[in-house]
């Protein structure tokens, strides 16, 4: 995950505490205001290269146009490194849950987890 500051953090450990244990293979970059974006595409390449088992790998990102989902987007390679802007805990739970299975399966549960995860809950009056 590749988010404004400790945001991804705070969502991998939301699922660590669903699944009961930190899933494996997951990792999260914050991008600090201060931070040269340079370099941290530097350490996100270096965080890939630890990551990645063979299959691939999906990125996560927060805001679509934003530093960090721009700098997830120089790392693209598609069928080997995606990328998912609009980071939310359904997407997160989704993508671990299929991580087994190949990288377009993931980045596909991943995004439809997203989506259906946002609704408005509205109660009968």
């Amino acid at each position: 995950m590749i988010t404004h500051e400790d945001l991804g953090e705070h969502l991998i450990r939301c699922a660590s505490h669903i699944f009961g244990m930190r899933p494996p293979q997951l990792m999260h970059l914050g991008v600090f205001v201060q931070d040269d974006p340079s370099t941290v595409l530097v350490n996100a390449r270096s965080l890939l290269t630890q990551l990645d088992s063979g299959k691939g790998a999906l990125i996560i990102t927060d805001i679509l146009g934003a530093t960090p989902c721009n700098i997830a987007s120089c790392l693209i390679q598609p069928g080997k490194v995606e990328c998912l802007a609009g980071a939310n805990l359904p997407m997160l739970i989704r993508a671990l849950t299929y991580r087994a299975e190949s990288l377009s399966v993931v980045t596909e549960k991943g995004l439809s987890g997203g989506q259906s995860g946002v609704v408005q809950i509205k109660v009968e009056s």
